[in-house]
């Protein structure tokens, strides 16, 4: 059924499931990410938003795998281990750049977030847009509302740790 589905909206059966399994790799990425900067900072407030917005973006990944599943798209184990791998190799750069609250390592991170929840919202928009009959049970305005809200929480503590980052200390040139 879900196939005959794409068939109607002309939209090749690889495409979506492509654009599907991209999207579930960029989220396997942050998560690592989000748990690393959790496990970094436990017990601190910058560990609690950490562990916050992982909670939030964990659920948002379990849509998108209920709908893969629903449109009968199978994961993609190629595109699940090379974002572990990416992730991996991305952290280290960001470990150097700095692990800590005030670091540019931590500015990295978030900018690289605010990037990918701001693909979330656009993948929500994009299956709104299709309007495939066996996604209706789907609110993707309420998904797109929501990423908008990472997004801002995001962009709150980005806008901090720059602060810190690249304000000079007293007495500093």
């Amino acid at each position: 059924m879900p196939r005959e589905e794409w068939k109607m909206t002309n939209a090749p059966v690889s495409d979506l499931a492509s654009y599907l399994n991209d999207h579930l790799a960029g989220s396997i990425s942050a998560l690592e990410l989000i748990d690393h900067w959790a496990d970094a900072h436990k017990g601190e407030p910058l560990g609690r938003f950490f562990v916050a917005i992982g909670t939030e973006i964990k659920a948002d990944q379990e849509t998108l795998r209920g709908i893969m599943r629903t449109l009968a798209v199978d994961e993609s184990k190629m595109r699940k281990a090379g974002a572990w791998a990416a992730e991996k190799l991305g952290r280290a750069r960001l470990i150097i750049a700095g692990n800590q609250p005030g670091s540019l390592g931590l500015v990295l991170t978030l900018e690289g977030l605010i990037m990918g929840v701001t693909g979330k919202k656009l993948l929500w928009a994009s299956l709104a847009a299709a309007k495939l009959p066996s996604l209706n049970t789907h609110n993707f305005e309420q998904l797109q509302l929501r990423a908008e809200q990472q997004i801002e929480r995001i962009e709150t503590e980005r806008i901090s740790a720059a602060r810190q980052a690249f304000t000079p200390a007293p007495g500093s040139s």
